[in-house]
């Protein structure tokens, strides 16, 4: 089974994730293969340092996020030569992820899920961790400390609450902050993926 997990900021989806990880589940994680391939030493540091310069690069070698990120807030093309140097490096670290699994359900824990039409064909089901907008700009303000602004900035680069439900073939329903609600549910949809 190819269950795509996808969620707005602030939903639940890691939390979801990593309790169907617990049930047995393999999880491949697109934002941790990301976030190494932008760390000191990793692939995508010296293409990212060629095409924005070394005031993206941080004293420790990696991307220096702060920097990027209101870059591409401001700059929309930034995004996008961005991901055009670390998206085929998170494709190939996916790809080689789903070689080597042995596990009855791979999780794809995708940011991208509804907004790229390459996943849907990739995969057996789309489970969506769902919640208000109010939801998520209380859990960030509280988890991340940013401002109503960022948040709302990050909340209107991603997919929309309708476009991710209209990819869904199962949802969620995530806006009370109750750990083990929302682990019951995962317990209780979990046979539907093998596991």
């Amino acid at each position: 089974m190819r269950l795509g997990l996808t969620g707005g900021i602030g939903s639940g989806k890691s939390t979801a994730g990593a309790r169907l990880q617990a049930l047995g589940a393999d999880l491949i994680d697109a934002d941790a293969i990301s976030r190494r391939s932008t760390a000191a030493g990793g692939p995508a540091i010296e293409s990212i340092r060629k095409a924005f310069g070394d005031a993206f690069i941080d004293n420790d070698g990696a991307l220096n996020r702060e920097a990027m990120r209101a870059l591409v807030f401001r700059d929309p093309t930034a995004r996008q030569r961005l991901e055009s140097i670390v998206h085929p490096i998170v494709a190939q670290g996916i790809s080689e992820h789903v070689r080597a699994s042995r596990a009855p359900c791979i999780v794809f824990d995708v940011p991208l899920l509804v907004e790229s039409p390459r996943w849907r064909t990739q995969l057996d089901r789309v489970l969506v961790v769902d919640c208000s907008e109010a939801t998520q700009l209380r859990r960030v303000r509280a988890r991340s400390g940013w401002d109503d602004a960022t948040v709302h900035a990050v909340i209107r680069q991603q997919a929309s609450r309708a476009q991710r439900l209209s990819a869904a073939d199962l949802v969620i329903f995530n806006d009370e902050d109750d750990l083990d609600r929302l682990h019951t549910l995962i317990d209780r949809l979990s046979p539907r993926f093998g596991l």
